[in-house]
């Protein structure tokens, strides 16, 4: 396997060597290269040799270096190799429920641990071979974001629609022996996983501890357009879910001084209960799951407030557009920390692209919001940057944040995730620490 080096760093050793933009990365001590873990862990070693090739001709150049030490090479893909797609079909898989008129982008399922070690995304290791998984452990890529639903192999098969979903246990026994630790996610649907089986899933991923860091518990995420034999959970199911977690995080917490369990906030919020306190969240490890966002924002929050120059606040009325489950939050996050001369509006806004039962801020999109927005009136419109595409002031549905600010008479703040962004975008100015 070749791989194309798009740059050479000035200054650097593979520079000083002779390697040039445009060579053929062939091996490197002996070895092929698959992606970038390999590069990585084959070129931190202090004796390094790489075979390149050159219009046909291969060369070797040996190095010695410092440990870790960069040899100054990119290439022309930042994996080095393709992203390893889904192969599977979840019953409660997202992209499958988006309507038919969403931008192909939005269709692309991967499912790469690799990504997982980088990056925080949740895998099902479907996909990954023993080789693979052997290399896995070889590399030390730890820790892992899997996803495992079930711990039953029958319901995981059909859960996950795939019958390599059976082996998952296997999987993840062998990355125990391996050394290698993970975090645990399942998306609990009512009537299939939860009960008896979900006593089941995160029983036997606690016998992994410590392996096993922690499991995110999440309740099934449903558009209008969802599978016909899926159901969003009622209020009393998701009390029952809720008991069996925190029988569990108690027993935990006893036994090893963590919770290991943890709903999601959204789990929470259905079930109609109080969100633990701070300190139960630990190192907020699975807070990109859902898990502990209020409480870190209302942590935040506390801190900025303390630390802010009200008198600087902007008079006025700030508005904040957010999702429906969301709304009431900010309604008591705002009510705990008042603004002297802001007059603070929450606008629950409802999801008419996705469905009415998708409820949270990040899945809004910019049309749902110019229909909330018309007509109403404020010095200031804050929206959470959850709603954009990362990177880019792009929405779900294509809107773009300039077009979406056409159409409303107030100025439209994106509010960064931190309780300080949240304060000073209230108060129309930098007023924390200033």
């Amino acid at each position: 396997m070749k791989h194309l080096i798009a740059r050479v760093e000035p200054g650097s050793l593979a520079r000083e060597a002779g390697i040039r933009a445009g060579d053929r990365l062939v091996s490197i001590g002996g070895k092929d290269v698959i992606d970038w873990l390999d590069y990585q862990a084959f070129t931190c070693e202090r004796n390094v040799k790489l075979v390149v090739e050159r219009d046909g001709q291969r060369a070797e150049y040996g190095f010695v270096k410092d440990e870790y030490e960069p040899l100054g090479l990119s290439f022309d893909t930042e994996m080095m190799s393709r992203t390893w797609e889904c192969v599977n079909h979840c019953q409660f898989c997202f992209v499958d429920q988006l309507p038919g008129y969403v931008r192909d982008s939005l269709r692309v399922k991967d499912d790469d641990w690799r990504l997982s070690l980088m990056m925080g995304n949740f895998v099902t290791l479907t996909n990954v071979s023993d080789s693979e998984l052997k290399r896995i452990i070889d590399r030390h890529a730890s820790p892992l974001y899997i996803s495992v639903h079930a711990t039953d192999p029958e319901l995981r098969e059909r859960l996950v629609g795939c019958k390599r979903a059976g082996l998952l246990m296997d999987q993840l026994r062998a990355l125990q022996r391996g050394g290698i630790r993970f975090h645990a996610q399942a998306v609990i649907c009512p009537g299939i996983n939860d009960g008896d089986q979900l006593e089941r899933t995160i029983r036997e991923l606690a016998q992994m501890y410590p392996a096993c860091m922690d499991v995110g518990i999440v309740p099934v995420g449903l558009t209008k357009f969802k599978n016909p034999d899926l159901r969003p959970f009622t209020g009393e199911e998701a009390r029952k879910a809720m008991e069996i977690c925190e029988r569990w995080r108690e027993k935990m917490t006893r036994e090893t001084g963590e919770p290991f369990v943890y709903p999601t906030d959204e789990f929470y919020l259905i079930a109609g209960m109080d969100f633990p306190p701070e300190e139960s969240y630990g190192s907020f490890d699975q807070i990109e799951n859902g898990v502990g966002l209020y409480r870190l924002l209302e942590s935040e929050m506390a801190w900025a407030y303390e630390e802010a120059d009200l008198r600087r606040a902007r008079a006025g009325t700030a508005l904040i557009a957010t999702g429906v489950s969301a709304a009431p939050l900010m309604k008591r996050l705002t009510e705990k920390f008042p603004i002297p001369g802001v007059k603070v509006e929450i606008l629950p806004v409802v999801n008419r692209f996705f469905g009415d039962t998708v409820t949270v801020a990040g899945l809004l999109t910019g049309g749902d919001l110019k229909d909330a927005l018309m007509g109403r009136t404020a010095d200031r419109i804050l929206i959470t940057e959850c709603m954009l595409r990362e990177g880019e002031d792009v929405f779900l549905d294509g809107m773009t944040l300039n077009e979406l600010q056409n159409s409303v008479s107030a100025p439209i703040v994106k509010v960064g995730r931190r309780g300080e962004d949240l304060l000073n975008a209230l108060c129309g100015a930098d007023i924390v620490g200033g």
